[in-house]
């Protein structure tokens, strides 16, 4: 497996799993919410396409930078943003080896998160692969579901546990739920 596919699987997965929150029912008042994901997921088992203007890899700083327009897709699930910076651990080639541990991807300018139905916004984004944590922040991070509407400023999500924190930052969390989206 070559490094760039690695990069791609990993982060495709977590975005997966990231978006499986923006269904999170809270409450509409809360200065911030959080609530266990049960159903949480990483998956690894579709192609993953990546596509930048540049990728440029520093080995000697074991990072790889992707810049404009990145997309990654994998299935129904697309990742854009700005900008993608992966940092990894390994000897010297092993990039080009493809035997890189990834440690953290971090995402920059305008994230936008798609998975079916679900879409989440942020100014950027982390995911913490030693510590399993994805955070997205921002001005504003939308969550959508259908016609369901989150919006916070911080989205902290603990991959391991499923647990999905939304944090207001001094504003209040806002929720907009349809009632037609309820389980009968």
């Amino acid at each position: 497996m070559t490094y760039r596919t690695y990069i791609l699987r990993l982060t495709a997965s977590l975005v997966m799993g990231a978006l499986a929150t923006a269904a999170v029912p809270v409450l509409a008042s809360a200065q911030s919410t959080s609530r266990e994901m049960n159903g949480l997921k990483l998956s690894n088992d579709q192609p993953i396409q990546i596509e930048s203007d540049q990728l440029e890899i520093r080995d000697a700083e074991r990072k790889a930078y992707f810049t404009g327009n990145v997309k990654v897709v994998q299935g129904t699930t697309t990742l854009q943003a700005g900008t993608m910076t992966v940092l990894y651990q390994g000897q010297s080639g092993a990039v080009t080896e493809g035997n890189a541990d990834i440690d953290k991807i971090d995402v920059d300018g305008k994230v936008f998160l798609s998975s079916g139905t679900q879409q989440a916004t942020a100014d950027k984004g982390r995911f913490d692969l030693v510590s399993q944590v994805f955070i997205l922040e921002g001005d504003r991070v939308v969550l959508t579901e259908g016609q369901n509407v989150f919006v916070g400023c911080k989205l902290t999500v603990q991959m391991a546990s499923g647990q999905a924190k939304l944090d207001s930052c001094g504003r209040r969390v806002q929720i907009q739920l349809d009632p037609k989206s309820q389980k009968q």
